[in-house]
């Protein structure tokens, strides 16, 4: 059995960042998920060959690499929009409006959920809860936490976003 870690997929200064990360834990198995939080921070998404090539160079199945990358939400398979609107649909915020909020961003930007519109300037997101309860509906605007937002407030700001950019 080969142990020799694979060649980087590219000579994107990145993956040496990537590779590093790995080499710090001995490319053992466990360090699975700090790598992939390494390629999700160096290129802001994880795409099919960051993913194999975690997988080769760990040692885990690729089932597994796959697995780790679509459970947790932090990961995201698909590069972001320039900004990110991101509406929490815990049970607060879903009795407060949210699913009012979400549909309304649909139908502005044309796009579903879990999205980027197709000039990759704006992302819609979920969130199961940011922890803001006492002031749903919640949204964050980029990183920006806005409570008790009405429908309109929001699509102001979809409308700036998508006007100047």
């Amino acid at each position: 059995m080969n142990l020799a870690p694979p060649p980087l997929p590219s000579d994107d200064k990145r993956w040496k960042i990537v590779n590093g990360t790995m080499r710090r834990h001995g490319f053992a198995r466990h360090a699975l998920i700090e790598t992939l939080h390494t390629v999700q921070s160096s290129f802001g998404f994880l795409d099919d060959v960051a993913i194999r090539f975690v997988a080769q160079s760990l040692h885990v199945p690729l089932s597994q690499a796959f697995g780790v990358a679509t459970f947790y939400n932090h990961f995201s398979l698909k590069p972001a929009g320039k900004h990110t609107c991101t509406i929490c649909l815990g049970t607060a915020c879903y009795i407060k409006g949210a699913d009012r909020l979400m549909a309304e961003a649909e139908k502005r930007l044309k796009i579903k959920a879990g999205h980027t519109t197709p000039d990759g300037n704006i992302s819609l997101m979920t969130a199961r809860c940011v922890g803001a309860c006492g002031r749903a509906p919640v949204i964050l605007e980029d990183s920006e936490l806005l409570g008790l937002v009405e429908p309109g407030v929001m699509l102001e700001q979809l409308e700036r976003w998508a006007a100047h950019d």
